[in-house]
């Protein structure tokens, strides 16, 4: 739509004649010839028009006032506002950390059609799931074996992350499981982060056997740093030997960063666990709005511009006009009648 900067310019506009009616009016001296028949020449020279003195004055007002109009309008800074536009501002870094040593490779899941799969494949399809639920959230993955890795960073493109979690496989990042060392890499990646929530989501089947930083004292520092973590346990908890799920620790890293625990040992466990921590953790958009302005001021500018152009060139063919028939013309008193005659040669 059309609006103005200064709208308040246009009080200005009587301005002009107000000057006009307060001041005195300016005089100046013109060279003048006195003749005895000074009357009757003008009353000869004034039956020729056809439009009144008046009536002369008003059009020639004409263009000063559109110029003086126009002035106005490019002081008032005309803009158009174009329609608003919007941009969502991420509140939330989400990072996720899945589990990829050999345990992994059990196939006591179901995939969505039934079929048996193993850990890895039923979490990308419900983690993958719950990535897209994401709108809003900058994302980032990191997997983990003998040691983590940074898969995705902190990304909006939700369909980036998934497709970087789709590439991955068992035991890409080694055999064994440093779950602490992942969760060390995590904080790291939160140093850069401005965002006024961030959260890590931590996946494992296992325990902790190749950390370097127990889960525990990693989880001190996250929660230190403002740093939520959600621990989802998956697998057989009655597993023994390396591959054996350490339940309580995954319970102390998630209650000691004010997070919560879950366990998942099945398919159906897991997305209800994913469904829940969509809702624990909602989803919250930050909105700006923005509407371009175009400043307009150079049309009517030009237009006032173009107009006393216009004024200037009528002024100086009137002046023309006037030289042309003053020179040529020629007063005398007629014999017969005695009136006074102007003639033009």
């Amino acid at each position: 739509m059309l609006t103005f900067a200064h709208l308040w310019l246009f009080a200005l506009l009587p301005l002009p004649w107000l000057l006009r009616a307060i001041l005195p009016p300016r005089r100046t001296v013109q060279v003048a010839v006195r003749v005895p028949f000074g009357d009757r020449l003008r009353a000869a020279t004034a039956e020729g028009g056809s439009v009144s003195r008046a009536t002369k004055q008003a059009s020639r007002q004409i263009i000063p006032t559109l110029v003086w109009l126009l002035v106005l309008t490019a002081l008032a800074r005309p803009q158009w506002i174009a329609a608003p536009l919007t941009k969502d501002l991420p509140t939330r870094d989400l990072l996720l950390l899945v589990d990829l040593s050999g345990s992994m490779r059990q196939e006591d899941f179901t995939n969505a059609a039934g079929k048996k799969v193993d850990r890895l494949t039923a979490v990308k399809e419900v983690l993958g799931d719950f990535l897209v639920r994401r709108d809003g959230d900058r994302v980032g993955l990191v997997v983990f074996g003998d040691a983590p890795f940074l898969q995705a960073p902190f990304s909006t493109d939700l369909n980036l992350s998934r497709r970087l979690l789709d590439e991955t496989a068992i035991g890409m990042a080694g055999p064994r499981t440093a779950f602490g060392d992942a969760i060390g890499l995590g904080v790291t990646l939160f140093d850069k982060s401005d965002a006024p929530a961030k959260t890590i989501i931590a996946l494992t089947d296992g325990n902790d056997t190749a950390s370097q930083v127990p889960p525990g004292e990693a989880a001190l520092v996250a929660k230190q740093r403002g740093i939520r973590i959600h621990t989802v346990a998956i697998g057989d908890p009655t597993t023994v030997g390396e591959e054996k799920l350490d339940v309580e620790a995954l319970r102390a890293v998630a209650e000691g960063s004010g997070g919560s625990y879950f366990f998942a040992g099945d398919r159906q466990q897991l997305a209800g666990i994913y469904t829940e921590l969509d809702k624990i953790e909602t989803r919250k958009v930050k909105v700006i709005s923005y509407r371009p302005r175009n400043d307009l001021f150079y049309w009517p500018l030009l237009a006032a511009l173009v107009l006393w152009l216009v004024e200037i060139a009528f002024v100086v063919m009137r002046q023309s006009r006037a030289t042309v028939a003053h020179s040529s013309a020629s007063v005398r008193v007629n014999p017969l009648t005695g009136k006074l005659e102007v003639r033009s040669s």
